[in-house]
This record gives structure tokens, C-alpha cells and sequence, in this order.
């Protein structure tokens, strides 16, 4: 059974994690950490994914609009922005983000290739 973590060993670890990290930044890579050094980097990490882990769920989304707003916030662009990316009308995107309008096949693998959105995760959430 894993050890309950509170924020604070995580704070702890973060911490210890992110100091080790600009150690080796400042050495020239991971190689020139010493053993003791890449145990310890070892260690911090795995404790600040077990409390990541259970602490901070990312939702999958769960439609296409949901993956499209993803990519704009992940990205930083405007609705007009990605229109223009896939190639199309900003009447028609705004249409299919406000469910007025079906994404076409050539929109969707769109979405797979010009913002890079898994093909297979499309093809379960259409």
C-alpha cells in the first residue's frame, strides 16, 4: 500500500525536485549529477507524481467542441486563429462549437493533422 502524501511532503519534494534540476541545467546535463544527486531526483519525482496522481485529474474531453476549446486555450489563439489553421470559415467552426453543425470527415482529420488531436480519440467522441 502507498504512503498518503500531504501537500506539504509534496511542497517538500517539488521543491528538492526542481532544485536538483536546475542543478543539473547549471552542471550540463544529468550526466554530471552525482549518484547520490540522481537518487534523490529519482525519489522527489516519484513522490511528486504519486501526489499529482491522486490530486490533480485532467479530464479527457468529451466532444469535439471540448477538444477544440482545449487546443485554444493550450495554444493561446481565438476561435478566428484556428478557423484559419484548419482551413475553414469561421461561420462553420463556430457553428460546429455551438452543435448547430456536424463536423465533416476533412474537418476532423483536420483537427488530427494541423492541431495534432488523436485520430482514434476523434472517432470515439463523434
Amino acid at each position: 500500500m502507498k504512503k498518503i502524501l500531504s501537500k506539504n511532503d509534496f511542497e517538500t519534494a517539488e521543491k528538492k525536485m526542481n532544485d536538483l534540476l536546475n542543478s543539473a541545467t547549471q552542471k550540463g546535463g544529468f550526466d554530471f549529477l552525482t549518484a547520490k544527486e540522481t537518487e534523490e531526483l529519482e525519489e522527489s519525482t516519484q513522490i511528486v507524481k504519486q501526489y499529482e496522481d491522486a490530486n490533480f485529474k485532467i479530464e479527457t474531453p468529451q466532444t469535439v467542441q471540448e477538444l477544440i476549446a482545449f487546443k485554444m486555450f493550450e495554444k493561446n489563439l481565438k476561435q478566428k486563429d484556428i478557423a484559419k489553421m484548419l482551413d475553414t470559415t469561421d461561420t462553420k467552426l463556430s457553428e460546429i462549437m455551438h452543435n448547430k453543425r456536424k463536423p465533416s470527415i476533412s474537418f476532423l482529420k483536420a483537427l488530427n493533422q494541423v492541431l495534432g488531436i488523436d485520430g482514434n480519440l476523434l472517432l470515439r467522441i463523434v
